[in-house]
């Protein structure tokens, strides 16, 4: 198949796969969408999704849990918090030759399809502004002090939930050599806040892929995509962004637990109850803010990690 979308999901993340399969399929009835399973536990989310959305799973079950398991022994069991999240790595070698990943933790708002037409002209295709936000949760000023990567590549970063590119880009072969220079240099990394695959995936498109593309460098900017940035106007059941006046492609709740009283709950709630006949809950109140305690507690471990990355 030409093009698609790799999302991957368990049982646990359900409500979060159906609400970015509606978002989806609102905007675009056809595009083929494949489950890539995070775990073993992943057969009624699987079921609901081919059953509502005409998801299908990824037929090679038995790659994902070698090249997971690959992956993992490179580094060492239990070095990474999530490691099941490399998963998503068996994109290259699925169905589609031009393939759009996206996370559960996201609602789309347009034919969100469309960001593959960039490949096209490029190899891989992002779309966030992580790279404003310095180099926290990917890597240790050492990858740069050290020459690894120049000060001009602190632009390139990228948000590991959403991404584009072509099937056969890497071989297997070719992420076990990457996942081994990763090894071997720890300290170019930031694992500090318990991220996994962003340190590492970053490192490899920005060491192996020459034409790659961050949409919010265009011409004419971008939407922000993060739902942590409270500047978003709501327009029915779409988001605008007033910086630039331009409508969001989608919302990322990276980073945020989604439950009532979280930033554009009301947005995530109604693309997962749409078209539903599941009860919506009654929000509760919204989680209590920190105490003065956690925010000096959270204060002092920032001033802490800044002198010792400094």
């Amino acid at each position: 198949m030409e093009k698609g979308i790799y999302i991957t999901a368990n049982d646990k993340v359900a409500d979060q796969a159906i609400a970015l399969l509606n978002s989806i399929r609102a905007y675009d009835a056809d595009i083929p969408v494949v489950l890539i399973p995070y775990n073993d536990d992943y057969h009624s989310v699987a079921s609901r999704l081919g059953q509502d959305f005409g998801v299908t799973v990824f037929e090679d079950l038995d790659l994902i849990e070698r090249l997971s398991s690959n992956l993992h022994s490179i580094f060492g069991k239990g070095f990474f918090a999530r490691a099941n999240q490399f998963r998503k790595q068996v994109c290259w070698f699925g169905p589609f030759e031009k393939f759009l990943y996206i996370d559960t933790d996201i609602v789309v708002f347009s034919q969100i399809a469309k960001v593959l037409d960039y490949l096209n002209t490029y190899d891989f295709v992002c779309y966030d502004y992580q790279h404003t936000g310095g180099i926290t949760n990917v890597f240790t000023p050492e990858v740069f002090t050290s020459g690894v990567f120049a000060e001009a590549d602190r632009r390139s970063l990228f948000n590991c939930g959403f991404w584009a590119s072509k099937r056969r880009l890497f071989s297997e072969a070719d992420l076990y050599d990457v996942f081994r220079e990763c090894a071997n240099h720890p300290e170019y990394f930031d694992f500090s806040q318990k991220t996994s695959d962003q340190p590492i995936i970053n490192y490899m498109i920005l060491k192996h892929v020459t034409r790659r593309f961050n949409v919010v460098h265009r011409e004419g900017k971008a939407p922000g995509s993060w739902a942590g940035s409270r500047h978003f106007e709501q327009r029915g059941h779409r988001l605008i962004d007033p910086k630039i006046d331009q409508p969001l492609d989608y919302l990322h709740w990276a980073g945020i637990r989604i439950q009532p009283g979280c930033p554009y709950w009301e947005i995530w709630a109604y693309y997962r109850y749409l078209n539903n006949s599941d009860p919506r809950p009654v929000p509760g109140p919204p989680p209590a803010p920190p105490s003065p305690w956690q925010q000096l507690s959270t204060s002092l471990k920032r001033s802490i990690k800044n002198l010792l990355n400094a």
